[in-house]
C-alpha cells in the first residue's frame, strides 16, 4: 500500500514539472540578464557565418565562446558573449553601444564591404535571451508582424535606390512572468527584437581615433546632434523608440557603411498568463504561421495514398491467391494427367524464393544490418522525442541523440549481418562484419569530410573544429566498431534461419523478357 501511494506522489510530481529538464532560473530585479549572439544565417546562401565575422559591436575583452555540447557544434551554432547590458525589470532608453566603422560606401566597380554583401545576400542575426531564440518584429505604417523563426535581418535594401542599409537599432522586448513562491523575482517567457535603420549624426568623444575599416571602437559614449525623442536627453518624459520617430519627416536610415554609432532600447513587460514552461509552444507552432488545419489535412492526403496503394496490391495478391489455391484443389481430368501441365503460381517459384543472392550475399546482409541499425535509431529518436527528453530548449540534442543511438546500435548491425550472412552461407565472416562497421559510417564520414572542407572554404560557421573530428572518431572506433564485434559474435553463435520452404540447388531459368522490362 505504501509503495502504491509513493508511486501515485511521484507520477503527481512528474505531471507537474516540466519533463525536457531544463530548470527554470528566477532572475531578481536588477540582476544582469546576458544576451548572447549564435550564428548568423541565409536562405540565399544556406551558408552560416560567425557573427562577430561582420563589424559588430564586441564586449571588452573580446567575445568569449560559450559552452556548447558536440550537437550544437555539428548544427553550426556558435554562441558567443555580447556587450549588451541588461538588467532585469530595468528600462533602457536609447543606450549606446559603441561606434563601428563598416568599411567604404558603395560605388560601382567597387567591391562592397562585408555588411553590405551580408545584407545583400539577406543574413539574419539569432540572438538568445535566457535560452530562448528572438523573435523578429516588423513594423510598417498599417501592419506589425512578429517572426518565431529566422531571427532579425542585418540590414535591408531600399526599393528606389537599392542601396543597402544596416539596421543600427533595435528594440529589445522582454517579457517576464512573476514567480507565484518568489513575488519579488521573475522568468523571462518571451523574447522579441525590432530592429531600426536610423542614421545618428554624431561628435565621438575626444579618445576615439578614427578606427580602420572592420575595427570597433567598445562601448564608446557620443553626442548625437540629430537626435530622435528617444535619444534627446533634453526630453522631460523618457520615451521608447517608435516607428514614427523614426520614419518622421526629415528621418534618413543608416547606409552600410562608414562609421555608425549602434544604440538599443530595453523594454519589460509582465506577461501573467504565459508560464515558464509553455514559452516554447509559440516557437513549436511558429504562431500559427501555418495553420494546423494545412498539416492535418497533408498528413490525411498521405494517409489516403499510402491506403489506396496498399488496398490495391493486397487485392491483386489475394486474388491471385485464390486463383492459384482453386486451380490447386481442383481435381485433374484424365486429359490433364496426361498432359501433365507445368507448375504454375507459387508452386512455380517458391523453390527459388529465398535463394541468396548470386551477385554478393554478404553486400545484402550488409545492408540488413545497416537497415536495422538505422530503424532502432529512428524508433528510440521518436520515442524519446515524444517523452520530451529532445526538448528544443536543449540545442543540439536531437543531432547528439542520433549520434549516440547509432553509435549505441552497432551491435543490431552486427548481430544482424552475421545471422543473414550465416543463412547465406557465407564463410568470410570477419569481411561481412568489418564491411557493417567501417562501410556506412565510412560513406557517410568521407562525404562529412568534403562538406567540412567546403565550409572552411566559404568561411562558413558549419565547419566543424578538428577537436570535434577527433570525438567523432572515438565514437566510431571506441564505441561502434566494437559493439558490432560484439554483436556479431553472438550473431555467428546462433543457428542459421530456417525458411518454410527448401531452395532448389538449380536455379530456375528465367525467360527473357521484353526490351521495355530489362534494365539498361
Amino acid at each position: 500500500m505504501r509503495s502504491l501511494i509513493a508511486a501515485a506522489l511521484l507520477v503527481q510530481g512528474v505531471q507537474g514539472f516540466y519533463l525536457p529538464g531544463v530548470n527554470p532560473y528566477s532572475f531578481s530585479e536588477g540582476e544582469a540578464v546576458k544576451l548572447k549572439v549564435n550564428k548568423m544565417t541565409s536562405q540565399k546562401t544556406l551558408l552560416p557565418v560567425d557573427y562577430y565575422r561582420l563589424p559588430f559591436c564586441q564586449p571588452e575583452g573580446g567575445p568569449k565562446m560559450d559552452h556548447e555540447n558536440l550537437g550544437e557544434f555539428l548544427a553550426g551554432d556558435r554562441i558567443e558573449s555580447s556587450p549588451y547590458r541588461i538588467n532585469m525589470k530595468v528600462d533602457m532608453y536609447c543606450e549606446q553601444l559603441c561606434i563601428s566603422n563598416l568599411g567604404r560606401g558603395e560605388q560601382k566597380g567597387v567591391s562592397p564591404n562585408k555588411m553590405v554583401r551580408a545584407i545583400r545576400k539577406n543574413y539574419h542575426n539569432n540572438w538568445i535571451v535566457d535560452n530562448i531564440p528572438a523573435a523578429s518584429k516588423v513594423e510598417d505604417d498599417t501592419t506589425v508582424t512578429t517572426r518565431y523563426w529566422q531571427g532579425f535581418p542585418v540590414g535591408f535594401i531600399a526599393k528606389d535606390t537599392k542601396r543597402a542599409y544596416v539596421h543600427n537599432h533595435v528594440n529589445i522586448e522582454i517579457q517576464y512572468h512573476s514567480v507565484e513562491t518568489e513575488p519579488d523575482k521573475g522568468r523571462i517567457v518571451r523574447f522579441t527584437v525590432e530592429p531600426f535603420s536610423i542614421k545618428h549624426d554624431f561628435e565621438a568623444s575626444a579618445d576615439d581615433d578614427d578606427a580602420e575599416e572592420g575595427t570597433v571602437k567598445g562601448f564608446k559614449v557620443a553626442d548625437i546632434t540629430n537626435p530622435i525623442e528617444s535619444c534627446n536627453p533634453g526630453m522631460s518624459a523618457k520615451q521608447h523608440t517608435r516607428y514614427e520617430m523614426v520614419y518622421a519627416r526629415g528621418r534618413e536610415p543608416q547606409p552600410a557603411s562608414g562609421r555608425v554609432l549602434f544604440t538599443y532600447d530595453v523594454i519589460w513587460n509582465e506577461n501573467p498568463d504565459l508560464h515558464w514552461a509553455s514559452r516554447w509552444d509559440i516557437y513549436l507552432s511558429m504562431d500559427n504561421a501555418i495553420p494546423a488545419k494545412v498539416h492535418w489535412l497533408s498528413i490525411l492526403n498521405s494517409l489516403v495514398i499510402v491506403v489506396v496503394l496498399s488496398a490495391m496490391i493486397g487485392a491483386i495478391l489475394v486474388r491471385n491467391l485464390r486463383r492459384d489455391f482453386g486451380r490447386y484443389n481442383r481435381l485433374a481430368s484424365d486429359e490433364e494427367k496426361a498432359e501433365d501441365l507445368e507448375e504454375f503460381g507459387w508452386k512455380l517459384v517458391h523453390a527459388d524464393v529465398f535463394r541468396p543472392p548470386s551477385f554478393s550475399p554478404l553486400l545484402l546482409a550488409v545492408c540488413c544490418g545497416t537497415g536495422a541499425q538505422l530503424f532502432c535509431m529512428s524508433i528510440l529518436t521518436v520515442l524519446f522525442s515524444a517523452m520530451g527528453f529532445l526538448s528544443p530548449s536543449n540545442r543540439g540534442a536531437l543531432i547528439m541523440a542520433q549520434l549516440l543511438l547509432y553509435v549505441l546500435m552497432g551491435s543490431v548491425a552486427g548481430y544482424v549481418t552475421s545471422r543473414l550472412y550465416k543463412t547465406f552461407k557465407g564463410k568470410s565472416w570477419q569481411k561481412a562484419t568489418a564491411a557493417v562497421a567501417f562501410g556506412f559510417p565510412g560513406i557517410c564520414f568521407g562525404l562529412f569530410i568534403i562538406m567540412n572542407i567546403v565550409a572552411l572554404s566559404q568561411g562558413s560557421s558549419d565547419a566543424v573544429p578538428v577537436t570535434t573530428m577527433i570525438v567523432l572518431l572515438v565514437l566510431w572506433f571506441g564505441i561502434s566498431t566494437p559493439l558490432v564485434f560484439f554483436g556479431a559474435y553472438f550473431g555467428y553463435k546462433q543457428e542459421a534461419i530456417e525458411f518454410p520452404v527448401n531452395t532448389s540447388s538449380i536455379p530456375r531459368q528465367i525467360p527473357d523478357q521484353p526490351w521495355f522490362m530489362s534494365v539498361p
